[in-house]
C-alpha cells in the first residue's frame, strides 16, 4: 500500500456522516485535510479540531454552498493558494428529498440537481488541473441497475449523472483515477441512521486511496463486495 503521508485529500462535507468519518481516517494517516461545510459549522469544527489531535498536520477549514459558483470558485482559490495541489478529492456533498416526485418543489428539484451533480461536476472541472492521484465521486445504490427505490427518482438521477460523469472523465484524463463509490445504504442522517456503519465506508475509501484495492479507473466500487454490515 502507498503511503498518504503529508498528502492533501479535499472532502467536500465533512461535517457529518461519511465525510465526518473520512476526515479521522486520513487525519489518522497524517494527511493534510481540506474540510467542507454547507450549515453544520459546529460540527465541522468539532471534526477539524478532532482530527488535528488525530495526526493530520494542518486542516483547511471551509465553508461551500456547492450549489453557487462563486462559492465554488472562492472556495478552489483559497485550497490552492494554502497547498498549491492536492493528491486526492473527495466528492462527499449530497442531498435528498424523501419525496416523491409529485410532491417535490422546484426548489427541491434544484438544490439535488445542483448540489448531487451540477456541483460536483464544476468543483471537479476547475480543481482536476491541481489534482496528482485519484477522485473519487460518492455514487449510491440508486444509480445501480434494479436498485432505485420509491421517492428517489430526482436523487437517483443525479446519481446516475455522477456515475456516467466519472466513467467519461477516464477518457480525458488517462493520468488520473476515478471512481464511482457505491454505499449500499449508511447509517447517517440521510437515511435515518439505518444501515452500513460510516466507519466501515470511510476505511474501505482509505483502502482503496492507499491502492490496498485496485480497480480499473472509472469503474464502481460498490461497498458490499469489501464488506458486511
Amino acid at each position: 500500500m502507498v503511503s498518504l503521508k503529508n498528502k492533501t485529500i479535499f472532502i467536500t462535507g465533512a461535517s457529518i456522516g461519511i465525510g465526518r468519518e473520512d476526515a479521522f481516517k486520513f487525519a489518522r494517516e497524517g494527511c493534510k485535510l481540506v474540510l467542507t461545510y454547507f450549515r453544520d459549522k459546529k460540527e465541522a469544527q468539532l471534526v477539524s479540531k478532532k482530527c488535528l489531535g488525530l495526526g493530520s498536520p494542518e486542516v483547511l477549514l471551509l465553508p461551500l454552498d456547492i450549489r453557487k459558483d462563486s462559492s465554488i470558485t472562492k472556495t478552489v482559490e483559497k485550497i490552492i493558494k494554502r497547498f498549491g495541489r492536492i493528491s486526492i478529492l473527495i466528492n462527499n456533498a449530497a442531498v435528498i428529498y424523501w419525496k416523491p416526485l409529485k410532491e417535490q418543489s422546484f426548489k427541491e428539484i434544484d438544490d439535488q440537481l445542483r448540489t448531487n451533480l451540477e456541483g460536483l461536476i464544476k468543483i471537479t472541472k476547475i480543481l482536476i488541473p491541481y489534482i496528482d492521484n485519484m477522485i473519487i465521486n460518492m455514487g449510491s445504490a440508486a444509480s445501480m441497475p434494479g436498485n432505485l427505490k420509491t421517492n428517489q427518482s430526482v436523487y437517483g438521477a443525479t446519481k446516475w449523472g455522477v456515475r456516467g460523469f466519472t466513467q467519461a472523465l477516464t477518457k480525458e484524463y488517462q493520468n488520473l483515477k476515478f471512481y464511482n463509490f457505491v454505499s449500499g445504504g449508511v447509517a447517517t442522517r440521510m437515511k435515518n441512521y439505518k444501515g452500513i456503519a460510516p466507519d466501515k465506508i470511510a476505511q474501505l475509501i482509505l483502502d482503496f486511496a492507499k491502492e490496498k484495492y485496485t480497480l480499473k479507473s472509472g469503474l464502481d466500487i460498490n461497498a458490499r463486495d469489501f464488506i458486511d454490515n
